[in-house]
């Protein structure tokens, strides 16, 4: 399977995990919904770990890139539940099209990936995305005015929690594709998630034991929901592997238009007429980064 494909299929498995938890999930917290995200994924995906090889044969540095990975991705997946849980899918997911911009500097630095300079524009017409998502704040025939959908994101807990969740994203793909230098991706998507897992369990649930009787009322959304994730862990350390983390990345950021449709189609979010245009320029960008 080609890694557009896998990278398609991560990116439409991530939206509807999103709008299941938006729909099914609504009540809870998002220490809860850590766990759903996180433990019953890495549950599901154990049968992958059947080819990890002993843990005293991997190397110091994969500990090292595993040591910065798990700590950001439990503060990204904090914001990125919060503003999921609080906020309008098609309001706030669109920014996470900035991810593939912090990607091309953070992997030129730490892998030496470059990229060219259709990138670039690819990152201007991200920008302009932002703009026009925000375009209500600014009038036409008042040009100081203009650069208020920018400055909007700042003032907008929604949108300024996904920026931060893109940002940190930029960083741990980059961190997730050098460790699996030492490790392939089927077995280094659900070792990484059993970490992620194990690190929630004993940091959320431990010490707060009653979460489980709030998860057994509803076991059937949970189960949908660590699934689809299950799925997009898989196909994300597949695609990552055979391509520049900006290409990928910037693929997998279809899933804000998935998103969208869901939340105009599903939860009757308004002006889902005016935020597509936007969507669709932040992903004309982000194919821009991809050709």
């Amino acid at each position: 399977m080609s890694w557009i494909t896998l990278s398609l299929l991560c990116a439409l498995s991530l939206a509807s995990a999103d709008a299941a938890t938006k729909a099914w999930l609504q009540g809870f917290s998002a220490l809860e919904l850590l766990i759903v995200r996180f433990c019953v994924p890495a549950l599901l995906m154990t049968p992958l770990l059947v080819h990890l090889p002993p843990l005293g044969e991997l190397p110091l540095a994969f500990w090292g890139w595993i040591g910065l990975l798990i700590p950001l991705e439990l503060t990204a997946m904090l914001l990125y539940m919060a503003a999921i849980r609080d906020h309008p899918l098609s309001k706030t997911l669109p920014y996470l099209a900035f991810s593939p911009v912090f990607v091309m500097g953070f992997a030129w630095l730490a892998l030496g990936e470059q990229i060219s300079w259709r990138g670039a524009l690819g990152v201007l017409l991200v920008v302009a995305g932002a703009w026009l998502l925000n375009s209500g704040h600014a009038r036409l025939r008042d040009w100081r005015s203009w650069a208020s959908p920018l400055t909007a994101i700042a003032s907008d807990p929604g949108p300024r929690m996904m920026l931060g969740v893109a940002a940190i994203y930029g960083v741990t793909a980059t961190l997730g594709k050098g460790a699996m230098r030492y490790l392939g991706p089927e077995t280094f998507g659900a070792f990484y998630y059993g970490l992620l897992g194990l690190s929630v369990f004993a940091l959320v649930l431990l010490p707060r034991p009653a979460i489980l009787r709030k998860l057994a009322r509803k076991p059937i959304p949970i189960l949908v929901i660590g699934g689809l994730l299950g799925v997009m862990v898989y196909t994300h350390f597949l695609a990552i592997q055979k391509v520049e983390v900006a290409y990928m990345i910037a693929v997998k950021r279809t899933s804000l238009l998935f998103g969208i449709l869901y939340g105009g189609l599903l939860f009757r979010e308004p002006d889902l007429a005016a935020r597509l245009p936007a969507g669709a320029l932040m992903v004309a960008g982000v194919v821009m980064i991809l050709i």
